[in-house]
C-alpha cells in the first residue's frame, strides 16, 4: 500500500475513532443560528399616523431559536401591517392605520388591538374581518366588508357586527365597554358572547358591562 493511501487510511480511522463527521459539524453550525419565520408578503393595511410610543408585533417574524431583543421596533408612517399583528399604544401613543377596504382605525393611549382575521377582494363574495380590541378608545371609520361582507369587532363583553357605520368604542380596565356611533350610516349588531366564554371569567365577567349611545 502507498503511502497516500496509508495517509488517508489513517484520517478515517481518526476521524471515526473520535466520532467526528463533517456533515454533523456542519448541521451544527447551521443550528446555532436564529431561525426566522418569514412575514406574510402581502399586507392588509398601513400606518398613516403616529404619535408617542406605539409598537406593532409581527407575529409572523417572531425568532424562533435565538432573539437579538425582545422589544418589538417602534411603529413608523408608512410602516405595513400584516393579518395576525398586534397594534399596542403606551400611555403617549396614538396610531392611525388604513385597511386595504378603505377601513380606517384611530388608536388612543393604552390600546390593543389584534388583526384576527381580514379577507378582502373588491370583487369577492367571502369578505370577512375581526379584530379584536382588548383595551383602549378606538373610532374607526367601516369600509367596504362593513358594506359588502362581514365585520366584525371583538370586544371583553360582546362581540359587535359592524354595517356602515363610524363607531367609537371604549374599554375600560375593568372590561366595562361603551359603544357609541359617531355618524349613523348603518346598522351595528350586538353579538352576545357564548355562556362558556363568560364563565370562564366569572369574577370579571359579572362587572363588565356594555352601554351603547347612538348619535353620541
Amino acid at each position: 500500500m502507498c503511502r497516500p493511501a496509508i495517509a488517508t487510511l489513517a484520517t478515517y480511522v481518526v476521524l471515526a475513532l473520535t466520532n467526528f463527521s463533517p456533515s454533523v459539524v456542519r448541521a451544527q453550525t447551521d443550528s446555532a443560528k436564529p431561525a426566522v419565520a418569514s412575514t406574510p408578503s402581502k399586507p392588509i393595511g398601513k400606518v398613516t399616523a403616529v404619535t408617542g410610543s406605539v409598537t406593532i408585533e409581527h407575529v409572523g417574524a417572531v425568532v424562533v431559536q435565538a432573539n437579538v431583543s425582545n422589544e418589538p421596533d417602534r411603529a413608523k408612517t408608512g410602516d405595513p401591517v400584516y393579518l395576525g399583528d398586534v397594534v399596542l399604544t403606551g400611555a403617549d401613543g396614538r396610531v392611525g392605520i388604513n385597511f386595504t377596504d378603505g377601513t380606517s382605525f384611530n388608536l388612543s393611549s393604552n390600546a390593543r388591538m389584534a388583526l384576527d382575521h381580514y379577507v378582502y377582494e373588491p370583487e369577492g363574495k367571502a369578505n370577512a374581518t375581526l379584530f379584536s380590541l382588548a383595551k383602549g378608545t378606538f373610532t374607526f371609520v367601516a369600509g367596504n366588508v362593513a358594506k359588502t361582507g362581514d365585520m366584525k369587532v371583538d370586544t371583553p363583553v360582546a362581540t359587535l357586527g359592524i354595517r356602515g357605520t363610524t363607531p367609537h368604542i371604549e374599554i375600560s380596565d375593568d372590561g366595562s365597554v361603551k359603544f357609541s356611533t359617531l355618524i349613523e350610516e348603518g346598522k351595528s349588531k350586538l353579538l352576545k358572547k357564548p355562556r362558556a366564554a363568560a364563565a370562564a371569567e366569572p369574577d370579571r365577567s359579572r362587572n363588565r358591562r356594555l352601554n351603547i349611545c347612538r348619535g353620541c
